[in-house]
């Protein structure tokens, strides 16, 4: 299965995961420290859940941390996919309401992750647009560039379900 888009000249994250707002964190599997080289982000006991939309062995959450994967391309999504997407942010929105430190991580933590973060947010009360501008100023102004992901959200993706489901 394709995972990734094509790079389409994003430099990586500096930081592994970025807190959106409090208790809501946002991350990858890889990132680029000022200065360094791509390390693999690691998650260990430092969140109560992760939501994984992308998955390599060795990446953590330690045993014991409650760890959902929905694995997903960044690319345009099938009826399912969307459901799967729902699903995680309303995970995601619950858990972050009941006080449980939580992180959503893809690759590098921009798109997939940042479509699950903003559905949750609008979960959790925000208009559309404060949604993805809190996940572009608080993890990176290149977070959800994939024009796809930022449709889905204006759509909503309920009708987005629907829509994708006329398509195939």
């Amino acid at each position: 299965m394709r995972t990734r888009q094509k790079e389409r000249g994003t430099p990586g994250p500096s930081e592994p995961w970025n807190e959106i707002v409090p208790g809501l964190w946002m991350g990858g599997h890889y990132f680029t420290p000022p200065g360094g080289e791509l390390e693999p982000a690691i998650v260990r006991t430092e969140f109560d859940l992760v939501v994984s939309l992308f998955t390599r062995p060795g990446h953590g959450p330690a045993p014991g941390v409650e760890h959902v994967v929905r694995e997903m391309p960044d690319a345009p999504l099938a009826p399912g996919q969307l459901l799967a997407v729902e699903e995680a942010a309303e995970l995601t929105a619950a858990a972050v309401r009941r006080g449980r430190r939580t992180l959503v991580r893809c690759h590098s933590g921009y798109n997939r992750s940042g479509l699950v973060v903003a559905q949750a947010l609008i979960g959790l009360g925000h208009e559309c647009g404060e949604a993805v501008r809190l996940v572009r100023e608080r993890r990176s102004p290149w977070a959800l560039d994939n024009p796809v992901f930022v449709e889905y959200l204006n759509t909503g993706l309920e009708v987005s379900v629907l829509l994708a489901g006329l398509n195939g």
